[in-house]
């Protein structure tokens, strides 16, 4: 009886540890997360429908500093260093709690599922394109929703190559500290495979505190995607080149960008700025941009911003900011992304004061 009870034991046993294995070997997580961002915004100008001067504005914004949203990213172990993953984001406004942020659907920043290995990393769905992951990177103010290069991108395309419908990409692993990555966005429309195709490639050398970070971006108009609600297909080129290098606390950054439309503007943007980590709680930053019309330069504007984060917790950051942005020509380069897209000729100056809290 001793001996079966000892047999019987050593299988229970056994049976348990092939449990734990499979367990193990098909562990999964799902991760909620979420920004959370609402200021104050006052500009100096604002510009009517018309276009004419209406008068000074100050107002309630979201996504004074970044985009409010929320969302869920999940892997899945599968073994052998291979893993699957999801990601969906919603933008949503904290002014009237709509959507914001996003192309104007449920889950309008992001909706992809995809692999990742050894071999890298594919994803299908509504993605980042490799384009705007580099300006990401190169933005010497992190891309803030106000007073940074992320106006001058949206003021010129608005979602389109940032919220790609309908495409693939691949990204490689770092070799040596180079990465590169490439997207196909299918237009989706049966017997015209042009219409609203966009496709975009990157490649990023990263080593120790030194960036140089190169892309480049082609979209046409039309295909399925044409019906989102913030239009994701303005056709047009872009390419761009930035560098960065940190030390300790402070961050240099410099970038150029051009964004090519067929028969209206050739936008060659010239940018940088530093930020600098004053005290663990304590960030400022500081950046400028010069656009100026290739086909022709009378078509140009100066924008500026500065501002300072100030930490209350790990999740949580009051934010100051200042902008002033002066355009010539037929150049409409804006302060904000939210609020002040637009500006007119002239001068323009604008302050933003907000909170932030991140989940």
């Amino acid at each position: 009886m001793k001996k079966r009870n000892n047999r019987t034991i050593k299988l229970a046993a056994a049976a348990a540890s092939l449990l734990a294995a499979g367990a193990s070997h098909a562990q999964s997580s799902v991760t909620l997360y979420g920004t959370l961002d609402a200021g104050l915004l006052y500009t100096s100008r604002t510009v009517s429908a018309t276009g004419a001067n209406a008068g000074h504005q100050f107002s309630l914004i979201d996504g004074g500093s970044a985009g409010s949203n929320f969302g869920m990213r999940g892997s899945e172990d599968l073994g052998g260093g291979l893993s699957a993953i999801f990601a969906l984001e919603s933008g949503i406004s904290m002014a009237n709690g709509g959507y914001g942020n996003s192309n104007g659907n449920f889950f309008g920043r992001q909706a992809w599922i995809g692999l990742t290995g050894g071999f890298g990393t594919v994803q299908a769905g509504l993605q980042y394109s490799p384009f705007v992951l580099s300006l990401i990177s190169t933005d010497a103010r992190n891309v803030s929703y106000f007073g940074s290069g992320a106006a001058i991108y949206v003021g010129s395309v608005l979602d389109t190559g940032l919220f790609n419908p309908n495409a693939i990409s691949y990204t490689s692993p770092v070799i040596a500290g180079f990465q590169g990555s490439a997207m196909m966005a299918l237009g989706g429309q049966a017997g015209d495979f042009q219409a609203g195709r966009q496709y975009s490639g990157r490649l990023k050398y990263e080593i120790g505190g030194l960036l140089i970070d190169a892309a480049l971006y082609s979209g046409n108009a039309g295909g399925t995607a044409a019906s989102t609600p913030i239009p994701t297909t303005v056709a047009f080129t872009g390419r761009t080149i930035g560098a960065g290098y940190t030390f300790e606390s402070l961050t240099i950054k410099a970038v150029f960008v051009n964004y090519k439309f067929a028969g209206s503007f050739d936008s060659r943007v010239y940018g940088g700025g530093l930020g600098y980590q004053i005290t663990p709680s304590l960030l400022a930053n500081v950046g400028a941009w010069y656009t100026s019309d290739g086909n022709d330069t009378g078509n140009h504007s100066i924008l500026a911003g500065a501002g300072v984060d100030y930490s209350l917790s790990k999740r949580t950051a009051l934010y100051g900011q200042v902008a002033f942005v002066d355009n010539h020509g037929k150049m409409n380069t804006g302060l904000s992304l939210n609020g002040a897209l637009y500006e007119g000729p002239g001068s323009t100056t604008g302050v933003t004061v907000g909170i932030r809290h991140r989940f």
